[in-house]
């Protein structure tokens, strides 16, 4: 008895630290810690931060101010649309043009949770086709990135997509960012972005 006790409280003390390093990266109020780059719509709207193609349909990102090397991060997305976008992590950018590595969100069957290096090798990485299944699109999803050193981790709606060790991404830094796709149409919907670095 006194053994599960002591499980019992080390597991409540693992989870409060773990309370203690997350932290939320949209406020659901405003664009706080954010920086937009490029013409397309950024906005919030009910405590859903909205990202939608605007007259000039070209690329869009909006990328926290702060810099994350080791992290996992939870977050909410509900494409509509067309819904192609993107998680982009340590990343850097000039004007529109961002390098760096986007863990993709997609139309279904176009690799959502897959991993693609911009401006450089393109894909490094995507879903088994059977796993494509578990994009629901027009409905929220729950997307789960981890990104140790050299190793990132995806899943979506609590199934592993795909896992990558990558030494050219274990060398670099940068932030995180929020895609929209050019062409136009594009209208996606995100909320509860957590954040916990590690």
């Amino acid at each position: 008895m006194k053994s599960l006790v002591t499980a019992m409280v080390f597991c409540f003390c693992s989870m409060a630290v773990y309370s203690q390093n997350a932290s939320w990266l949209f406020n659901g109020k405003n664009l706080s810690g954010w920086t937009v780059h490029g013409t397309e719509k950024w906005y919030v709207k009910k405590g859903e931060l909205i990202c939608e193609s605007g007259p000039d349909k070209q690329y869009g990102y909006l990328s926290t101010d702060k810099k994350y090397k080791n992290f996992e991060l939870t977050l909410k997305f509900r494409q509509e649309a067309n819904g192609n976008s993107g998680v982009f992590f340590r990343s850097s950018i000039e004007g529109v043009k961002i390098s760096g590595w986007q863990v993709e969100v997609a139309p279904p069957d176009n690799h959502t949770g897959g991993i693609y290096e911009s401006y450089g090798r393109g894909w490094l990485i995507k879903p088994k086709p059977e796993d494509e299944k578990w994009l629901k699109f027009d409905k929220w999803n729950t997307m789960k990135i981890r990104v140790v050193n050299d190793q990132v981790t995806t899943w979506l709606n609590g199934h592993e997509m795909v896992n990558l060790a990558d030494s050219k991404i274990g060398a670099a830094d940068g932030f995180i960012a929020l895609q929209i796709h050019d062409g136009g149409g594009i209208k996606v919907r995100w909320k509860d972005i957590i954040i916990t670095e590690l």
